[in-house]
């Protein structure tokens, strides 16, 4: 569902700059599946590039025992 929403507005903004419904319904329609194909393994890959800067953020601003 989130995906049908995400294409009806990227077809919305591509049919408002071209001027003509049918292509910006096209490519609204098309949109999801592109996304899925090409995100998917790059999105996982950001994701656990982010966590892993974060957890070495945390444990770099973690005060050093002494011990």
């Amino acid at each position: 569902m989130i995906g049908k929403i995400i294409g009806a507005a990227i077809g919305e903004r591509v049919a408002r700059r071209s001027g003509g419904g049918a292509r910006g319904a096209l490519i609204g329609a098309m949109a999801p599946a592109i996304a899925r194909r090409l995100f998917g393994p790059l999105g996982l890959a950001l994701a656990g590039g982010y966590a892993a800067k974060k957890y070495y953020d945390s444990r770099k601003a973690r005060p050093q025992n002494p011990s």
